[in-house]
């Protein structure tokens, strides 16, 4: 289990640069609400980290991928619930950085990711 949730770090790890980059584009250049933003990059990097967990983390060859994705997106959503309501407390109530307050949301996020989809997706 140690070795899987490194290697889900790792993949998080690039989801974090995917998600990010489509927030500060979605939020700066496009000027979409933060929530949408943060929404639309965590979504993009759900859907990037899905398959690098699937291949490389848990190495799964289920065959019923739909079903799968869409276990991990429902675990990835109520994520994101998490991470929004993080944000909204580090950033709207205690002043902190809007991308602070998101990158210590992610950390927190990152734990219910791997353990809900170690014990019921792969």
């Amino acid at each position: 289990m140690i070795e899987q949730f490194i290697r889900f770090c790792v993949v998080g790890g690039s989801g974090v640069f995917v998600d990010f980059g489509v927030t500060f584009l979605c939020k700066e250049w496009l000027r979409l609400n933060k929530y949408i933003a943060n929404s639309l990059g965590f979504l993009c990097a759900s859907t990037s980290n899905y398959i690098f967990n699937r291949v490389w983390t848990f190495h799964n060859a289920d065959p019923d991928i739909a079903a799968q994705y869409l276990r991990f997106l429902g675990i990835a959503a109520i994520g994101l619930a998490i991470n929004n309501l993080g944000i909204y407390i580090l950033h709207n109530r205690c002043g902190m950085n809007f991308y602070l307050a998101k990158l210590f949301s992610l950390g927190l996020v990152t734990f219910w990711n791997f353990f809900m989809n170690y014990f019921f997706n792969f």
